[in-house]
């Protein structure tokens, strides 16, 4: 950046300082809060990563703080987003789905009516194992079948799942303990992982295909994962998963794509009905697991905090979430060109999203 250019930055981040005091009395928020100087983004671990690393060249650029950004999970960062306008809530809720219609009814609740939803790109939910561990080639129902809590028994009533080991589940796996570490409810990859994995490889077993009518029966049985040791939640931090399995021989582990490409050298992804996840199969989507990255921009701090709309402009840029840009060097799978272009157009005009479906 030229001098000239980052002083103009400067100057307007100091400016943008003096009025986020002023919206702590807006709005959703109390008054008499102490004002906040920088950026805040909170949220997925997944895009944690990939926020930092904005971050931390956001403020080479600006000669600013570094934003500061916190893994909270998902649900956790979206939770907070929503909370209200103002310094005592974050800027961007960092997201590994999409914004349920529950949570964008409880921001507007809060007075968070103008949000700007942004996919950054992709990433994959893989199943993986110590490199030196057996090798699964999963069918998308064995994850059903292995981790759901209830299935349906011989006489089709549903019954607690008694499957101890992978090939009682499908003969063709290996004799080896159901023990799987993944992420907790609060976390967006556990819940892509059941909108992904669990409800898709239910359809695929004829008893709980048949519940589909009744959504909400449905959705108990597909979301419910086991809680007899089979399934461990194992917080929100993906790099603490992947040193589990190296510690614990025959388990396998649920994390994201951009975690698997960071320790290659320990850790191997399973393929899931014979596709293994890759950057390729993850953008076409042949991968099953394959999802999309936001983040959501509160509007109303678009001029209040300093550098926020420079931020988003930043994190949407060819240089970051484009093809060869550094993001991808982090693992991020980047959006095609024409679809980062509308995403971008999204950013400079600050459009607001519609209510979810």
């Amino acid at each position: 950046m030229s001098p000239p250019i980052k002083s103009a930055l400067a100057l307007g981040l100091a400016a943008s300082a003096l009025a986020l005091a002023a919206c702590s009395n807006e709005g959703g928020a109390p008054g008499n809060q102490a004002a906040r100087a920088g950026i805040w983004s909170a949220g997925s671990s997944t895009v944690f990563p990939f926020a930092t690393r904005v971050a931390e060249n956001f403020a080479r650029m600006s000669g600013s703080s570094a934003p500061r950004v916190e893994s909270l999970g998902t649900g956790g960062g979206i939770q907070a987003f929503c909370a209200g306008v103002g310094p005592s809530t974050p800027d961007i809720a960092n997201a590994s789905r999409p914004m349920k219609q529950s949570e964008f009814d409880r921001c507007v609740e809060n007075g968070v009516t103008d949000i700007v939803e942004l996919k950054i790109g992709y990433d994959g939910i893989v199943v993986a194992t110590a490199r030196t561990g057996a090798t699964f080639d999963l069918k998308l129902q064995d994850l059903y079948m292995g981790l759901a809590k209830q299935v349906p028994g011989a006489d089709g009533q549903f019954v607690a799942n008694p499957a101890t080991t992978w090939n009682a589940v499908n003969p063709a796996l290996p004799n080896q303990r159901i023990q799987v570490y993944g992420p907790p409810p609060t976390s967006g990859t556990r819940d892509a992982f059941l909108e992904l994995g669990m409800a898709p490889a239910g359809k695929l077993v004829p008893a709980v295909a048949a519940l589909e009518s009744d959504k909400t029966r449905f959705e108990t049985i597909t979301h419910t994962l086991r809680e007899d040791g089979a399934w461990i939640d194992s917080g929100e931090n993906d790099n603490a998963i992947v040193q589990t399995l190296t510690r614990t021989p025959g388990s396998l582990g649920v994390f994201g794509f951009s975690f698997l490409e960071q320790n290659m050298d320990t850790v191997k992804a399973e393929t899931i009905d014979g596709v293994a996840p890759s950057p390729d199969t993850i953008a076409n989507g042949t991968y099953p697991l394959a999802r999309s990255l936001y983040i959501y921009v509160k509007k109303a701090h678009i001029g209040v905090t300093p550098g926020l709309e420079q931020f988003v402009q930043e994190f949407m840029s060819d240089g970051a979430a484009g093809r060869g840009g550094y993001l991808q060097d982090r693992g991020l799978i980047p959006l095609a060109a024409d679809a980062l272009a509308a995403e971008k157009a999204k950013a400079a005009a600050m459009t607001s999203m519609a209510r979810p479906e």
